[in-house]
């Protein structure tokens, strides 16, 4: 993940240098440009058996051709705190608690945590206003995701659920990332209030990588097609140069 962000940056750089002066209200520009976005998901196929809706943050570097095609370089984190799957019962009392080394009850916590990163390609519909570089945009792209339930215990008590013993619960899973998404793009006139706006599905097909599960007594060796879809807003930074005002003087 840090080398995917890491070229990302590198490209950006190498893009500064290549910024032509162009006129986006006049007509369509080639430009590349940084999205920083939030995205709101809901799970489906095997991924809501363990998780239930998430947060997520992205990170996106694009390319929009004078020919209205768009190709990029894309990332996310998500997170969330809906845990649904059950990881400790052969560890657990009747009541469902975990006892620490203290003998007392163990303050233990677990949240979902991935990524994702992705090359995409699409296609803007424009229909010229407020300028040719607005419109429509369809996108699709290939890449992969990974998923775990991270597992916290308040104050490290118990020794059972160290950092050691966490990896048999926590079941890591990553594959093929596929994705499909349908928004506006919007970059103005003048500059000032860039956006994109859209509905994202990603299916992951994935598995778990660990060796051995501590709950289930075994590898879990079952293919998983892990969904998620949900709305998306990009604050978008277009890296070009603005054409100058013509004055004419008399």
């Amino acid at each position: 993940m840090k080398n995917f962000y890491f070229i990302s940056i590198c490209i950006v750089f190498s893009s500064l240098n290549l910024r032509a002066q162009v006129s986006v209200k006049d007509s369509s520009i080639y430009t590349p440009y940084v999205g920083l976005g939030y995205a709101y998901q809901q799970s489906a196929g095997d991924l809501v058996k363990r998780f239930g809706n998430n947060s997520a943050v992205t990170g996106s570097l694009d390319f929009k051709t004078k020919k209205y095609w768009i190709f990029g370089i894309n990332g996310s984190y998500f997170f969330g705190k809906d845990v649904k799957e059950s990881l400790f019962d052969s560890i657990a009392t009747s009541t469902g608690a975990i006892i620490n080394g203290n003998g007392e009850f163990a303050d233990v916590r677990l949240f979902e945590r991935g990524f994702t990163a992705s090359l995409t390609a699409g296609r803007m519909f424009s229909w010229k206003k407020p300028n040719p570089n607005s419109g429509i945009v369809f996108n699709v792209g290939v890449g992969f995701i990974q998923h775990k339930i991270r597992i916290e215990t308040i104050g490290n008590t118990a020794p059972q659920l160290s950092k050691q013993y966490k990896k048999g619960y926590d079941r890591l899973s990553n594959g093929l990332l596929l994705s499909q998404s349908l928004g506006y793009l919007y970059l103005s006139s003048n500059r000032l209030v860039n956006v994109y706006i859209g509905f994202e599905c990603m299916q992951g097909f994935t598995q778990s990588r660990r060796s051995f599960d501590y709950d289930l007594m075994k590898q879990d060796t079952d293919k998983r097609l892990d969904v998620l879809y949900g709305g998306k807003f990009v604050w978008i930074l277009p890296l070009y140069k603005r054409a100058p005002q013509e004055y004419y003087t008399y």
